[in-house]
């Protein structure tokens, strides 16, 4: 993986990310609350929240979440959905896998990560975490999109394809370099760690956007954001939103989006 700075990748994207991401499938909450027994009082750590697209589900379920970005426009956007939504028991603070040990954290029974994880030293993490996830505790590992090799690609998405590789080239980027998804299965990484009994679920679902909710998606991503087309953005999306009218008249694009839970306890 090449070398990144969080404000380069995340920054720009955090209002498109709060508004246009559709989140998890809501079986997940219920299969996390019945495995786990979630009853109001626990604790909970989102790692790497974003603008906490698990703590805001998460915090009616339980006691606490400690919401943790590096990035401070993700949480800051974080912050107004849960005022806006009422939710006030997610503590939203700056940090990340590395900085997560000097922390002061306390003790939780569920450590969540969404895309995040990607992008940590996840052998390390992984031991950071032994010591802070309580015994009968997990790691939550949660995916959602639409590319699985046997769900068929919406193909709408060839015509976003083909347009942003005009503007930014065929490599997604990541900051200054490019993004590499890790070769190694998250799956794999855990059955070495402390958290070796690995379980995984998957729900899919039919999400139906609009043309504008389309294009406000592609913002939200770090190798189309704002900050990555630059002076370009208004062409891109200019261009964007004719080669998807022509594409699509009716303005309505269908997309079916999988859920992956990884559930990781100890042995």
């Amino acid at each position: 993986m090449t070398s990144y700075t969080p404000d380069e990748l995340f920054a720009s994207t955090a209002p498109y990310y709060a508004r246009f991401r559709p989140g998890y499938d809501p079986a997940f909450y219920d299969m996390l609350a019945a495995r786990f027994a979630l009853d109001g009082s626990q604790r909970v750590l989102d790692l790497g929240t974003g603008t906490g697209v698990l703590a805001l589900p998460l915090a009616k379920l339980v006691g606490h979440v400690t919401a943790v970005d590096p990035e401070p426009g993700m949480l800051e956007e974080g912050r107004k959905l849960a005022a806006e939504q009422n939710i006030t028991n997610i503590d939203w603070r700056r940090g990340d896998s590395t900085t997560m040990p000097t922390m002061g954290l306390k003790p939780v029974l569920l450590t969540v990560m969404g895309a995040a994880f990607h992008w940590m030293d996840r052998d390390q993490t992984l031991q950071d975490l032994d010591r802070l996830i309580e015994p009968h505790g997990a790691v939550v590992l949660a995916s959602g999109g639409a590319k699985h090799e046997d769900l068929a690609p919406a193909p709408w998405l060839e015509v976003i394809a083909e347009v942003r590789t005009h503007y930014l080239g065929p490599e997604r980027r990541a900051g200054s370099g490019t993004y590499s998804h890790p070769k190694e299965r998250h799956q794999d990484v855990l059955a070495r760690s402390p958290f070796s009994n690995v379980d995984t679920t998957n729900w899919d679902r039919t999400v139906t956007r609009t043309l504008d909710e389309v294009i406000g998606l592609q913002f939200s991503y770090s190798y189309s954001s704002p900050t990555q087309l630059g002076s370009n953005k208004d062409a891109f999306e200019h261009d964007l939103l004719e080669a998807l009218t022509e594409f699509n008249p009716d303005g309505r694009f269908d997309e079916v989006v999988r859920t992956e839970a990884i559930v990781a306890t100890r042995p």
